[in-house]
């Protein structure tokens, strides 16, 4: 039995230490050929090709196997030759590959943290769908007791890291024994579409897959967790949009979406939940998504932040790519590994067009 001794205005939830795992393929470069031999203009292609150039990302990762002679999954024996595959089998690599990869972040996290005695298991996950749950799947491999609770925030998108480390953060606060391990998972890359128009090009140029586990307790190690604050901003529910479809989930990633972010980090009641009770000039660090150059690009702007700012995602955008919701997790993972980084803001973005965040401290 859980044992509720300390007050619950005492009690804060931290963040003690992040594990990551990406797989060993890298497609990025693979892609982006892949991406021009199919746009009929030439000066469409040359537009793609700045746009890559421009993207800030050099690497992204897939669970899919490379092909016959070391090739990447578009080209012969690839998973993605001579024609895309449909959902089911997708989906069949997901229900592999997503707990594969999500114990790896996990044993990342094990070598920082010991995993003993944990109570509550939350998952988050978009890229795929399979029952028994991811949540179950891992909660097995990993031998934990059936009496876990276990939860799954499904089809969130690049924000549920925000929502799986917010509900670890509610669950500590009203059982402080409570030993909350957060798992994101997303295997991006299955979800390859026959595109030869530039904004959906550009929008798979984006993602890759990757996966992180985190360890939430109210042990006043790493930082800690408070004012989590969600905003939907309106007339834009159709900026970012997951569409499932025979071969796969289709993204719907609008141009328009980092003016739209732009815009809305300026507009005072966004400011204020950011910000809150802390003066900007007190916050060192900012864990923003990184969704894209030009999403970050938004974000600095309208929030007038100093040149530099958001290096650890950018960082993650260059060596990772959009890994959806792991990718903010691989933010706070560098952020924890800063001693510098003491008073921050988590800030990810997501379908709706919603924008999550939550504050966090350094702990002493």
């Amino acid at each position: 039995m859980r044992r509720h001794d300390r007050s619950r205005q005492t009690i804060q939830a931290h963040l003690n230490a992040i594990g990551t795992a990406v797989p060993a393929h890298d497609v990025h470069s693979a892609f982006i050929g892949w991406a021009e031999a199919r746009i009929p203009d030439e000066r469409h292609r040359a537009l793609f090709r700045r746009m890559a150039e421009r993207s800030g990302i050099g690497h992204r990762w897939s669970v899919l196997p490379e092909a016959q002679g070391g090739g990447s999954p578009v080209e012969p024996g690839g998973f993605y030759h001579p024609t895309l595959p449909g959902t089911a089998a997708r989906m069949q690599i997901y229900a592999r590959e997503a707990p594969n990869l999500a114990l790896a972040a996990i044993a990342g996290l094990r070598e920082k943290v010991d995993l003993s005695g944990i109570t509550h298991l939350v998952v988050a996950s978009c890229t795929g769908f399979v029952a028994p749950g991811i949540d179950q799947l891992i909660a097995a491999e990993l031998g934990l007791s059936g009496d876990v609770e276990r939860t799954l925030v499904g089809f969130m998108g690049c924000y549920a890291a925000v929502s799986a480390l917010r509900l670890a953060h509610h669950l500590v606060r009203s059982e402080p024994e409570a030993r909350v391990l957060v798992v994101t998972v997303e295997l991006s890359t299955l979800h390859l579409q026959e595109e030869d128009r530039i904004e959906p090009l550009l929008a798979m140029l984006q993602f890759g897959d990757g996966a992180a586990a985190a360890l939430v307790t109210a042990e006043p190690s790493g930082f800690a967790l408070s004012r989590p604050f969600a905003a939907t901003l309106p007339d834009s529910d159709q900026l970012i949009r997951w569409d499932i479809g025979d071969q796969g989930f289709v993204m719907q990633l609008s141009g328009e979406v980092p003016g739209r972010i732009l815009a809305a980090l300026r507009e005072p009641s966004v400011r204020a939940a950011l910000f809150a009770d802390t003066p900007p000039g007190e916050i060192d660090s900012w864990a923003v998504h990184a969704g894209g150059r030009s999403v970050l690009d938004a974000v600095e702007a309208g929030l007038e932040l100093p040149q530099g700012a958001l290096a650890e995602s950018r960082d993650v955008l260059a060596r990772y790519g959009n890994m959806s919701s792991s990718t903010l997790m691989f933010v706070l993972a560098e952020m924890l590994g800063h001693e510098e980084r003491h008073e921050g803001v988590a800030l990810a973005f997501g379908p709706g067009l919603a924008a999550e965040g939550f504050h966090f401290r350094r702990a002493p």
